[in-house]
């Protein structure tokens, strides 16, 4: 029999430093040395790859004809010029059409979450019958759709023809969104469900008072991806709408495109005013598009990795 006093001993100071520093040999190895020497250099290149075409698009925005057709212009302003900024800012349709591009996005946000957040706590429950089926059918929908036409002849027949519904409406839930979702409500700690259902609470007061504040990160990564798709968003516009007053404000500067690009080829006129004002126009364009996003996205961050580890992963 093993004595009291031998149950009492502590532990020798040389095995306790071993168990903790056991991670550390792994950790300062050669092999993890060099594992973090590639990453740092292939995060380095990757933002580089992203973050200097950024800087050459803002620097055309605001440099001047001369530097843009001497090609002159790199990551700097030359020749600073805010002429075709204060023309694209200056028209009232600009701003009516970035109001509706804000309508659009909120409320197809708004409905897209509502839509995606019930569907996805309904289909991740075991206890649900016909949990198999209806996962099937969104699956279905992934991998197998009408087409443009049938989709066109849908919203026609529906009477959503230049409304905002038809912008908001189609494609509401997005299946990659619902299935990520779905993997996160999966891995919920079912002892928090249980001890609520045990206090009273409903199904409805489940999902609302503790699911759904418990899974901010995955909710704001999830509001991330409906609202950038909605942003950019300028084929449904290009579809069901033909009102210049309902048209998003990606419809806008691509028509302002279209137009600088119609204009550089035809023939006679300055070449160089030209190909300043093209290059300018696209570049506007490009800016004044991912602005408001780029603004947003620092705040969300946080929650990005985290949102998508949780959908993806199963435990």
């Amino acid at each position: 029999m093993v004595s009291d006093s031998a149950l009492m001993t502590p532990p020798d100071a040389g095995s306790l430093y071993k168990s903790r520093t056991e991670g550390k040999v792994h950790h300062d190895s050669t092999g993890y040395k060099v594992f973090r020497v590639v990453n740092a250099v292939l995060m380095v290149l990757l933002c580089a790859i992203i973050i200097l075409p950024l800087l050459n698009i803002l620097a055309l925005a605001f440099s001047g004809e001369h530097a843009i057709v001497a090609g002159q212009v790199g990551l700097w302003p030359v020749g600073f010029n805010t002429d075709t900024l204060m023309v694209v800012v200056s028209d009232p349709m600009f701003w009516r059409q970035y109001a509706n591009t804000v309508i659009y996005t909120v409320l197809y946000t708004a409905i897209a979450m509502t839509l995606t957040t019930t569907f996805a706590y309904a289909i991740s429950r075991k206890d649900l019958i016909g949990k198999s089926f209806f996962t099937w059918v969104a699956l279905f929908t992934m991998f197998f759709s009408g087409g443009m036409i049938p989709a066109y002849v849908l919203v026609r027949e529906l009477h959503m023809m230049n409304t905002i519904w038809a912008m908001i409406l189609p494609g509401t839930i997005s299946v990659f969104n619902l299935l990520v979702m779905k993997t996160s409500f999966e891995n919920f700690p079912k002892e928090l469900e249980e001890a609520a259902y045990v206090d009273g609470m409903t199904t409805y007061g489940v999902f609302f008072r503790i699911v759904l504040p418990l899974s901010k990160a995955i909710i704001a990564t999830m509001v991330l991806f409906y609202a950038v798709g909605m942003w950019n968003s300028w084929w449904g516009a290009f579809l069901y709408l033909s009102n210049k007053d309902l048209f998003p404000v990606t419809m806008y500067l691509r028509n302002l495109i279209a137009g600088a690009n119609s204009q550089g080829g035809a023939a006679g006129g300055d070449v160089g005013a030209q190909a300043q004002i093209n290059a300018n126009i696209k570049a506007v364009a490009m800016v004044l598009t991912v602005l408001p996003i780029i603004c947003i996205y620092p705040f969300i961050q946080k929650y990005f990795v985290s949102g998508v580890m949780l959908g993806a992963v199963k435990a």
